[in-house]
């Protein structure tokens, strides 16, 4: 084994680390032999994901014993029966037979598993094969050849040009639309004869090749497109290969402050041969434009616009005779449109649209009348969150969704399904157990299995009923006994009030495994304070890679989730807008002190921090803020600088066009105020966060004379500093916080 992959068995560890505060070689190689010889294992029935077989009352779920031995299960909604789904060792014989050497009846790998309606038959991939299984009469096994190569996805930053779709044939399969030299064009299946509509089209201003007909096959829809001159970030490959030359790679990557391409939605009328152009004023300062999507009676399209800094978002819709334009749906608000956040669901009476939206500081249900443009009314209301829509069933009215912080006696973010009328009337709680909640619905919505869980209680899955939420049997539960047997500690949640010292903080708290509260400990924050999302653990991990192992090598590892994070409320949340060198961080600050205050055995005079991403900019920043609290960072992968980085991430919390918020966040701008330990990381291929947002601040760290250390793994992306950026930053922490000098690592045994 080498020495740099231990850290994945570290990090999957419950053995104590904790005597590194000693230092010494035995301390290590005991501490680390350990870690190599135990393998953790897996908590059985922790990790059930259901899958609905077709439109029946039956799922099936992959689980593991407590020996490791992989079992698959079906359940019978309908009958709240459970059985074994195959047999594995005929399965796993049958492979063999088919020259799948490999194939181990207790370790059985099935990827991409469907199953037929009545359990027959058996359809899955493996060692790179397309297979089937045949259950009944003679068992057999069908190799239906090779997987197909899964086509090359564009990188997630690749904005689409739109100019290679192929023509386009008119529902009633008469005409075809398509676009030649970047103008619009119909053809006349029957008669062959091409019109072209437009003479305007350029490269520099040219229509879509995505075309939209409408329902009577008399027009069609199609964006105009003015494009502008892509940003790239290029990197260095330093070692593809053991002798072979660096490769430099090229990605698009527009940043906050670029110029973006403007789309003009215009709509041809086929029988007229003219085009229909709207006036611009409603959607003229444009982040992005979504549609054009036809209403069904074929007399307007609907289209969103994002406007350029957010502040805007609107549903337009454009007539198809005059192309007028007006709003159906206006969201606005003085700081930002959580866009991203948004559902809107058309209901297919034409007349209706369920729109989410922050409004009252809290994302809530609306129902849009479209001919008003305005609401009739607020379906969901109160002082918590609407998370996700997962069905809108029109024929009888209902919604179901996810929500947090409607029950007031838990965890404000703990996440439970619920379904309500139309009219905002029988709000039911479908998942009522205390915990955190996950659940997959049947298909007819008829039946839920609801996985729930705690970070220090083992998950629950039961089957429940999809109109009331009572259990109708329990499908399985974890078995934690190898945890504690092996020591296991769980986590304890801690409230504590932030910065006001008033309102809660939820936050957790992960001690050693041989814990003794007699002693002194270090305190490590793990930091990951973006907003849009909150970050600190709300369900069961036996092992959380990130905070354990640290955890186990002596010290108290901590994370928190401040002001400037999602899920509370509206205000809560843009305490970030123009201020993300807060990071939340008199939040967390407030926090440990409070914990520190309750538990001396928190050492809050040397307290540590550390993350990635955003995480780490934020650990950054809160070296060069607060060095009175915080006494070293490792800091990964950080947008240092948000000029640097991103443009949809940056400003949407920063604005637009670019201020001084920018270059009051920058940990480039500020790397003078250095006073404390910090260790940079950076991927060389970071795909993400551009690589030369750490190196920026590595340069300014140099020309303000400031002592750090910089650790740049060749061929990573994105990463908290894969396993040898996890042996330095513990390393890291065990130099700068406990005050001893770790042993070569050529040294240590394991």
């Amino acid at each position: 084994m080498k020495k740099t992959r231990m850290f994945i068995s570290l990090a999957a560890c419950a053995f104590s680390l904790s005597a590194l505060a000693q230092g010494t070689l035995d301390d290590y190689n005991r501490a680390y032999g350990l870690a190599a010889k135990y393998n953790y294992g897996y908590v059985p029935n922790a990790r059930i994901y259901p899958q609905w077989i077709g439109n029946t009352d039956k799922f099936w779920y992959l689980d593991e014993n407590k020996d490791g031995t992989k079992v698959y299960t079906v359940v019978d909604a309908s009958k709240k029966k459970s059985s074994q789904l195959f047999d594995s060792n005929a399965v796993a014989s049958a492979l063999k037979s088919n020259g799948i050497e490999n194939a181990d009846p207790r370790d059985l790998r099935l990827e991409r598993l469907t199953v037929s309606s009545n359990l027959d038959t058996l359809w899955f991939n493996r060692d790179g094969r397309q297979w089937t299984y045949i259950k009944s009469g003679k068992r057999h096994l069908v190799d239906r050849g090779e997987v197909p190569a899964a086509p090359e996805q564009p990188h997630w930053m690749v904005v689409d040009e739109e100019k290679d779709f192929p023509p386009v044939p008119s529902p009633d399969g008469k005409k075809v639309a398509f676009v030649r030299d970047h103008n619009l064009c119909v053809k006349d299946v029957a008669t062959g004869q091409v019109t072209q509509l437009t003479t305007d089209g350029t490269i520099g201003n040219y229509y879509s090749s995505y075309i939209y007909w409408s329902p009577d096959s008399k027009k069609f829809a199609v964006n105009k497109i003015r494009p502008v001159e892509k940003r790239y970030v290029h990197y260095v490959e330093s070692s593809p290969a053991r002798g072979s030359q660096p490769i430099l790679h090229k990605q698009e990557y527009a940043k906050p402050g670029d110029e973006l391409r403007f789309k003009l939605p215009v709509i041809a009328d086929v029988e007229k041969a003219l085009v229909i152009i709207p006036d611009t004023k409603l959607f003229n300062h444009q982040y992005d434009l979504y549609g054009p999507v036809w209403n069904s009676d074929s007399e307007a399209v609907t289209f969103e616009y994002n406007e350029r800094g957010h502040k805007n978002y609107r549903i337009l819709e454009m007539s198809a005779s005059n192309g007028a334009v007006r709003p159906l749906v206006e969201e606005s608000h003085d700081k930002y449109v959580n866009y991203s956040r948004i559902f809107r669901h058309y209901l297919e009476d034409g007349k209706r649209i369920i729109w989410s939206s922050e409004r009252d500081n809290y994302n809530h249900l609306y129902m849009y009348d479209r001919a008003s443009g305005k609401p009739t009314h607020q379906i969901t209301h109160g002082d918590w969150y609407v998370r996700d829509v997962i069905n809108v069933d029109e024929k009888n009215g209902k919604i179901y969704f996810s929500a947090n912080g409607v029950n007031k006696d838990e965890d404000p973010y703990f996440i439970r399904y619920y379904v309500i009328n139309f009219d905002g009337s029988g709000m039911t709680d479908l998942t009522p157990a205390s915990g955190n909640h996950r659940a997959v619905f049947s298909p007819d919505f008829k039946y839920l299995v609801d996985t729930y869980s705690t970070v220090s209680t083992a998950p629950i899955t039961c089957l429940r009923d999809a109109s009331s939420g009572k259990e109708l049997m329990k499908v399985a539960e974890a078995d934690l006994s190898a945890l504690l047997e092996a020591g296991w500690k769980a986590p304890e949640v801690f409230v504590a009030p932030g910065r006001d010292g008033k309102t809660p903080m939820w936050g957790v708290i992960y001690r050693p495994s041989n814990f003794d509260e007699r002693k002194k400990y270090p305190v490590i924050e793990y930091i990951y304070q973006g907003p849009g999302d909150q970050y600190v653990p709300k369900s069961f991990v036996g092992i959380n890679r990130n905070m354990s192992a640290l955890a186990e090598l002596g010290f108290i590892v901590v994370m928190v989730d401040g002001m400037g994070t999602s899920f509370r409320s509206r205000e809560f949340e843009n305490i970030c807008y123009k201020n993300l060198v807060d990071a939340g961080l008199p939040d967390h600050i407030a926090w440990i002190k409070a914990a520190g205050e309750k538990y001396p055995h928190m050492d809050i005079e040397r307290v540590g921090i550390f993350g990635a991403s955003a995480g780490g900019q934020e650990s950054t920043t809160a070296v060069l803020r607060h060095p009175e609290f915080y006494k070293a960072a490792y800091s990964a992968c950080g947008c240092h600088d948000n000029r640097m980085d991103k443009i949809w991430w940056n400003e949407q919390w920063l604005g637009y066009p670019i201020d001084d918020s920018y270059i009051e966040a920058s940990n480039v701008e500020n790397a003078h105020l250095l006073t404390r330990p910090l260790m940079l990381v950076v991927g060389e291929l970071d795909d993400n966060v551009d690589p030369a947002s750490t190196m920026q601040v590595a340069d300014a760290l140099i020309k303000a004379n400031k002592d750090f250390e910089l650790v740049v793994i060749p061929g990573a992306a994105h990463t908290l500093g894969e396993d040898f950026g996890e042996h330095k930053r513990y390393d890291f922490f065990v130099r700068h916080l406990m005050g001893v000098n770790p042993p070569a690592w050529s040294e240590i045994q394991y």
